[in-house]
């Protein structure tokens, strides 16, 4: 691992121990930009696979209703107006976007029930002792509501400069009381809402302004927000925020832009594409480029610039991320020139032009020459790779993607560093022959480690065929696309191995031929050690559908269902070969609800497209040996 990797891993797990553990340094937002950065620079990095420092002493986990995801960001107006012009919303509800503490607000049949941490936007800390006593959390809503809202926590100015002025901020005072295990202090604290998700029935709001007037008749605070015509007027109303913020009495950095329609697809996207987070202006300096390293994550290559010193949104800058070698070509940069820099999300510094270029600069070369293997590089433009797929740079990164995507406890990236330098495990295969004796010569690796990396490895005996390929850690493949390939029928190793690309395009829903070719290319070259790992008979590949009943069709489910949730029903629909879709649109097979002759606009755009309509009695009846159910 290169140094600027190391450097921002424990950069990220100091935040990660002050958010869980003690009090936060740094805003949501920018520790999202150190994640995503890490990510960026090493997608494989072991942080990535849990939530984060155990805090079990402090809270214990609860799970979120409504996944708390990043947002996409637009820090200027070209930016912005560039996403206005894609998305196309009728018109735009613009929201403040508070910088306080994330917060989901669980309810079950209108009592509250739980108060959940952001986390890792999947899995959070239950304060809820600690929520009941803020301010603008109704102990009681209406009565049909299960589900969950989402706010943010926040501590006022007046309130921070009273009691808490020893504290960085206003965000960093909120983070530490509301953690507290004694509350004090939480009655300081204020929720503000944004957001709506009823369990079962995704017609309960009819677009997103209604979601806010119901939660402000519910009793919930409701985070300030106007309705604008046209972007320009969001825009307009941008540069009028930003000239008040003195003024406010909680801190914002900047608006959070949607339009009217509900769109719980898009929501569960890991960055919503139909709303995005407008910020405030960045920062910006001119500083000179010293120096241009290559940061090596398993197989890409990625440019880091080292410029003169600048100090930037209060820290001192000078690495900053070049992107590719397209970008560097696209700007002219040579070492010595004058560029322009920023730090975007207020966090991660980015050389986004060059101002001037002197006399005697010199041109950047990029490697060309694998430094592991030996092997010529590849350059894309968008990025620059080692292709071999045995290259020992990949080799180790497979092993820990194995690690990471079977979620096999107590077998740490140090581990298989050890392992892998000594040369003992080459393959995901040598694992499974390694006894407690091979861990127990490393240095700091005792019995008590040996027996528990063992035992976790060992606990994992059967997992889907879509994960054990995702575990290979083929670029561009994941879980997701390996279930689309294997509920299109291609459904074992060998007939994804003997596939045509253009066959498996056109028989799988979401897969082009590119994608298709990456899959069953990584296949066809690592078939040998895919087969060593199940010639081991440790682990096997349980069947992955059910039956075939379903095969070629797909549904979309619309309101509640009265005999299995809505999460059972897709289920149902993938174990049986079928394909589950959020949303109604070309090629839908079935439209599957309890109130067929309903206005909602999936029903309405069903009929337009000419989708079949059916009840939920008549979708199990599709199903052998599924009760047919109510409906």
């Amino acid at each position: 691992m290169s140094d600027p990797i190391r450097n921002l891993e424990q950069l990220v797990r100091y935040h990660q121990d002050r958010y869980y553990n003690h009090e936060p340094e740094i805003s949501d937002a920018e520790f999202d930009a150190l994640w995503d950065r890490l990510r960026e620079l090493d997608p494989d990095n072991s942080l990535f696979s849990v939530v984060g420092p155990d805090s079990s002493d402090r809270f214990p986990k609860r799970e979120h209703r409504i996944p708390m995801n990043s947002q996409d960001k637009a820090a200027d107006p070209e930016a912005f107006l560039k996403w206005a012009a894609k998305v196309r919303h009728p018109f735009y509800l613009a929201q403040f976007k508070m910088d306080g503490a994330g917060i989901e607000l669980q309810y079950e049949e209108g009592r509250f029930r739980y108060g959940v941490t952001r986390g890792d936007g999947k899995v959070g800390d239950d304060i809820t002792a600690n929520v009941s006593r803020m301010k603008g959390v109704p102990q009681n809503i209406a009565t049909n509501f299960t589900g969950g809202i989402r706010g943010e926590v926040l501590m006022s100015r007046s309130v921070h400069r009273e009691h808490y002025a020893d504290k960085a901020n206003c965000r960093n005072a909120a983070n530490g009381v509301m953690k507290r295990k004694d509350g004090v202090g939480s009655d300081l604290l204020e929720v503000l809402c944004y957001d709506a998700v009823h369990d079962e029935d995704d017609l309960y709001f009819v677009d997103e302004p209604a979601k806010l007037e119901w939660l402000a008749q519910q009793g919930f605070g409701v985070v300030s927000h106007r309705r604008c015509e046209t972007a320009e007027e969001v825009v307009a109303l941008r540069d009028e925020v930003a000239a008040a913020r003195p003024e406010l009495d909680y801190d914002i950095d900047g608006l959070v832009v949607k339009g009217p329609e509900i769109d719980p697809d898009d929501m569960k996207r890991a960055r919503p594409e139909r709303q995005i987070a407008f910020k405030f202006t960045l920062e910006e300096a001119i500083t000179e480029l010293r120096e241009v390293l290559w940061s090596i994550s398993g197989h890409l290559y990625t440019p880091i610039g080292v410029t003169d010193p600048v100090r930037l949104a209060g820290t001192t800058v000078k690495r900053a991320n070049l992107v590719n070698t397209r970008a560097i070509a696209e700007m002219g940069l040579k070492i010595g020139s004058m560029v322009r820099i920023t730090k975007r999300g207020e966090i991660i510094p980015k050389i986004e032009s060059v101002v001037t270029t002197p006399e005697g600069a010199v041109d950047i070369e990029a490697p060309d020459v694998c430094e592991t293997c030996g092997t010529d590089l590849i350059d894309e433009g968008t990025r620059l790779f080692c292709p071999n797929m045995q290259c020992p740079k990949r080799e180790h990164y497979r092993i820990r993607k194995w690690i990471e995507v079977l979620d096999i406890k107590d077998f740490g990236p140090v581990l298989v560093q050890k392992l892998f330098e000594s040369g003992r495990v080459r393959t995901i295969a040598d694992l499974y022959t390694l006894t407690e004796d091979d861990i127990v010569g490393f240095d700091r690796m005792g019995e008590g480690i040996a027996r528990r990396a063992l035992r976790g490895l060992q606990s994992v005996k059967e997992i889907s065929l879509a994960r054990f390929i995702a575990g290979f850690n083929i670029e561009g493949i994941g879980e997701l696309i390996g279930e689309k390939a294997i509920s299109a029928g291609f459904d074992s190793l060998e007939a994804i191995r003997d596939a045509e690309p253009s066959d498996m395009a056109a028989r799988t829903d979401g897969i082009g031929e590119t994608t298709a070719a990456a899959l069953i290319e990584g296949v066809r070259t690592l078939y040998g050690e895919m087969t060593a790992v199940l010639s081991c008979g440790q682990i096997t590949i349980g069947r992955t559908i059910a039956s075939r009943e379903l095969s070629g069709r797909s549904f979309c489910f619309t309101g509640a269902l009265h005999s299995m949730k809505r999460s059972e029903a897709e289920a149902l629909v993938q174990a049986h070969g079928g394909t589950a879709r959020g949303s109604v649109g070309e090629g839908l097979s079935f439209l599957v609800t309890n109130d067929p002759e309903g206005n909602s606009s999936k029903l309405q755009k069903a009929r337009a497209l000419g989708i079949a309509i059916i009840t939920e009695t008549q979708f199990r009846a599709m199903i052998p040996n599924e009760p047919a159910g109510a409906g």
